[in-house]
């Protein structure tokens, strides 16, 4: 039985990595997916995936720090498969640097795209699923938004503060049906991972920190985390509002991080 047969669902960053990875189970799961990504191309060879496996999708190229942009990419999906009731935004950039190596710029584009990006997607759909009943919004935290990581300041505050828009919306909007969560991966083997590792002055010695640093001896894979996002997706999780979901193996209770 699928999970999300009937859902129509708007994810974004759904162009790569664990976003790519949603999107595709989202669409395996019955669910009719906008695939919103900043980079056409990417989002087309998504909905190209989907569409093979003959599931639904339509590209969404759009950029999520753009109030424009995000209403006409909701416009889109709506035309095309009705109103969405969930939405996950996990559009997400990870600058590396202590808080007195991070510019203004810096600081400032990864608090749009992490976090302004979750108040516009959120700002365009909770009116839809307002309509609509009920939804479903997961929003990408990480567990450097609760324990932390050296040289991490910015990514850092940007998914402390998501974890904090989840609750506070979650009560907003409980009476309305809509329900909010966010997800705290810890460290996945995705192209996230891949570009901090190889920007390290020593990437061999750096992957084989994170990996010896988990408590299972390994990092997560994005299946791993994709399905609790199918899970908080479907009506299984219609009780679960206000929670962040830690899938980490147990690295956010061993608290250990590795030496960069």
């Amino acid at each position: 039985m699928q999970a999300l047969k009937g859902k129509v669902s708007l994810i974004t960053g759904a162009g790569n990595g664990i976003g790519r990875g949603i999107a595709l189970r989202f669409a395996a799961e019955g669910a009719m997916v906008g695939v919103l990504d900043i980079q056409p191309d990417a989002c087309q060879r998504v909905v190209e995936e989907i569409t093979q496996a003959d599931g639904q999708a339509v590209a969404l190229p759009a950029d999520v720090t753009r109030a424009d942009d995000v209403r006409a990419a909701v416009r889109t999906l709506t035309e095309r498969f009705g109103s969405p009731t969930v939405l996950v935004h996990n559009a997400a950039l990870m600058p590396s640097g202590t808080l007195d190596q991070t510019s203004e710029d810096v600081w400032d584009r990864a608090f749009a795209v992490n976090v302004k990006g979750a108040y516009l997607t959120s700002r365009e759909v909770v009116p839809l699923m307002r309509r609509a009943g009920g939804g479903s919004i997961i929003l990408m935290a990480s567990i450097t938004g609760t324990n932390g990581l050296p040289g991490l300041a910015a990514y850092s505050a940007t998914k402390g503060a998501l974890i904090a828009l989840a609750r506070a919306m979650a009560i907003d909007y409980a009476r309305d049906g809509i329900r909010v969560n966010a997800v705290s991966p810890g460290t996945i083997d995705s192209p996230m991972l891949h570009t901090f590792v190889a920007a390290q002055k020593d990437p061999e010695e750096t992957r084989r920190a994170f990996d010896e640093v988990q408590p299972r001896g390994r990092v997560g894979t994005i299946e791993e985390v994709v399905n609790v996002f199918v899970f908080l997706a479907s009506d299984q999780a219609s009780f679960v509002s206000g929670a962040n979901y830690a899938v980490d193996g147990g690295a956010s209770i061993k608290g250990d991080q590795p030496r960069l």
